[in-house]
C-alpha cells in the first residue's frame, strides 16, 4: 500500500465543483508536486489532507490510517505557507522549538533538536535573531525548520517560495530538495511554477479545472505531454493542427492525429536524411540568459526555436531560414 492514498476525492461548494475524481498515490519519502494554474484546486487538496477542509466525498489514507475522523492536530502533518507566520516576539530558536514545547518535550532534548535543525537549514548563527532581523529567504527557512522539527509524517508546502526574488528562490529550491532527501520525509508541494516543479520533484501531478490532467516524472511530463493543455502549460511548445503541420513540412503525415506538439529546442538548422523540413522568416529574437528564443513566420503560422547562446544572436530578423526536426520529436496530442 502506498504511504499516501487519495481515492475518488470530490469537493463542491454549492453548485461549484472544485475537485472531481482525484486519485493519487504517493510513496514514503517521495517529493511530489501539484502543479497547475491558479484556481485549479491544488491548495484545496492540501487543506483536505491536513484536515482543514472537509471533502464532499472520497478518502485520504496516510500510513495505513483513514483520515476521515482524525482531527488535524492528530494527523502528524506539517504545513508551510507562502506567508511565513512566524511569531515576531520570539527568536529563531524559540520559533523552531515551539512545536516541541507544545508536546512537552524535555528542554534539554529540545535544545539539541533545535541545534540540529538550524544546522540543516543553514541558520546556526541566527538562533538568537528575531524574524524582523532576517531576510525573506531566512524567514522561510525558519518556517520550514519549525514544521520539520516535529518530524511530521507528511510535510505540505503551499507555494512557500512564491514571494521571494528569483535568485533566492532558486537557492531555496535546491536547499528544500537537499533537506527532503537528507531527512527522507514525504513532501507535497503546491506551485504554479513549472521550473520549480521540474527542479525538486520525484513526481508531478499537473492539474486543470479541478482534475488531474497528467501525472508522471518531470522528464515524462516535459517530454511526453498528453494534451494541448499540458504542451502549452509546461513549456514553450509549438502546437499545430495536422493540416498546419502538413502544410509547413510539405508532406502528408503518417499519423491521423488531430494535433501535434514540437519542443522549440528540438528544431534546429542542420539538415538530416530523415528530418522534417520547415522554412520560415525570423520575425523576433529574444535572449534569456544562455538561451535565445527566435520566432519564425511560416505562412499564416509562427513557430519558436530555442538555441543555446554561444556568440550572440545567431539569426537576422527578416531573413529566411531552413529548419529541421526529427520525426520522433513530433509529439501526438490526445
Amino acid at each position: 500500500m502506498s504511504y499516501v492514498m487519495i481515492e475518488n476525492l470530490h469537493k463542491t461548494y454549492g453548485a461549484s465543483t472544485v475537485l472531481s475524481t482525484i486519485d493519487m498515490t504517493i510513496e514514503k519519502g517521495e517529493f511530489v508536486t501539484l502543479l497547475g494554474p491558479s484556481g485549479c484546486g491544488k491548495s484545496t487538496i492540501l487543506r483536505i489532507i491536513a484536515g482543514l477542509t472537509d471533502a464532499t466525498s472520497g478518502t485520504v489514507n496516510i500510513d495505513g490510517i483513514d483520515m476521515q475522523n482524525v482531527q488535524p492536530k492528530n494527523r502528524e502533518i506539517g504545513m508551510v505557507f507562502q506567508s511565513y507566520a512566524l511569531f515576531p516576539n520570539m527568536t529563531v530558536k524559540e520559533n523552531v522549538a515551539f512545536g516541541l514545547k507544545m508536546k512537552k518535550i524535555d528542554p534539554r532534548e529540545i535544545d539539541e533538536k533545535v541545534r540540529e535543525m538550524l544546522a540543516i537549514v543553514h541558520l546556526s548563527d541566527k538562533g538568537n535573531a528575531y524574524p524582523n532581523e532576517l531576510s525573506g529567504g531566512q524567514q522561510q527557512r525558519v518556517a520550514l525548520a519549525r514544521a520539520l522539527i516535529v518530524r511530521p509524517k507528511v510535510l505540505l508546502l503551499d507555494e512557500p517560495l512564491s514571494a521571494l526574488d528569483a535568485q533566492i528562490r532558486k537557492k531555496l529550491q535546491s536547499d528544500l530538495r537537499s533537506i527532503q532527501m537528507e531527512l527522507g520525509i514525504t513532501m507535497i508541494l503546491v506551485t504554479h511554477d513549472q521550473e520549480e516543479a521540474m527542479a525538486v520533484s520525484d513526481k508531478i501531478f499537473v492539474m486543470n479545472k479541478g482534475g488531474i490532467a497528467q501525472r508522471g516524472t518531470p522528464t515524462e511530463i516535459y517530454t511526453k505531454p498528453e494534451s494541448e493543455f499540458i504542451a502549452n502549460f509546461i513549456g514553450h511548445y509549438n502546437v499545430f493542427t495536422r493540416a498546419e503541420l502538413e502544410h509547413m513540412v510539405g508532406m502528408k503525415l503518417p499519423s491521423e492525429c488531430a494535433k501535434f506538439a514540437i519542443r522549440p529546442e528540438a528544431i534546429y538548422f542542420e539538415a538530416g536524411a530523415k528530418n522534417f523540413h520547415m522554412s520560415g522568416i525570423a520575425i523576433e529574437s529574444v535572449m534569456s540568459g544562455n538561451v535565445i528564443r527566435t520566432v519564425f513566420q511560416s505562412g499564416e503560422r509562427t513557430f519558436s526555436v530555442e538555441q543555446l547562446h554561444h556568440r550572440g544572436h545567431f539569426v537576422e530578423i527578416g531573413k529566411a531560414y531552413e529548419c529541421y526536426v526529427e520525426p520522433e520529436d513530433v509529439i501526438e496530442l490526445t
